[in-house]
């Protein structure tokens, strides 16, 4: 069976949180235990970060996590998302996650697995009309995917294959919340 790699997106600065808001606590785990738990439908998951991030690379690592180290940090989500695909050559699927969406819940993800499992090129989780994450890109999206930069992230490749795209409707809120500031 092919293999589905979750993706978390933990190369930010947190500017707007004013501190390392992925090692913050929740419920007694760090916030990006929260959003690694969230992926465990995928077979296995990969995390982009800086350089300097040891703190949380030590926390990876103890989650079973592997890293990836976003070598251009001010490059952007788009970069991240390049560098997790180019370095999961194997992966047929990508489940991508921003790491500071530690609420979205696993069986919410595990929908999204299954729809790439049955073929879905693209998948969504959609709450209350909103679309969030995780997002599912199948193999078919590895080039564009590879192509990303900046901050927009994989925004483009939805909007321009909307006739591709399977949308899941959840009622976990957790899609579409991140956290941005502390008062989150």
């Amino acid at each position: 069976m092919a293999e589905i790699i979750g993706v978390l997106l933990a190369a930010g600065f947190s500017t707007r949180f004013g501190a390392s808001k992925l090692l913050t606590e929740i419920d007694g785990l760090p916030m990006i235990a929260h959003s690694a738990a969230a992926l465990t439908p995928c077979d296995r998951i990969i995390a982009v970060v800086r350089p300097d991030q040891s703190q949380l690379l030590s926390v990876l690592q103890s989650l079973g996590v592997e890293a990836v180290i976003k070598k251009y940090p001010e490059r952007g989500m788009g970069y991240s998302i390049a560098s997790a695909i180019q370095a999961t050559t194997h992966g047929s699927s990508w489940c991508i996650l921003p790491a500071d969406m530690p609420y979205v819940q696993v069986a919410t993800t595990l929908q999204v697995t299954d729809a790439l499992r049955n073929g879905s090129p693209l998948v969504v989780p959609d709450y209350k009309g909103q679309q969030g994450h995780p997002v599912g890109f199948s193999a078919e999206f590895r080039k564009a995917l590879i192509s990303l930069d900046g901050e927009t992230g994989a925004r483009s490749i939805l909007q321009q294959h909307a006739d591709q795209l399977t949308v899941i409707s959840t009622q976990d809120a957790g899609v579409i919340t991140d956290i941005d500031t502390p008062a989150c």
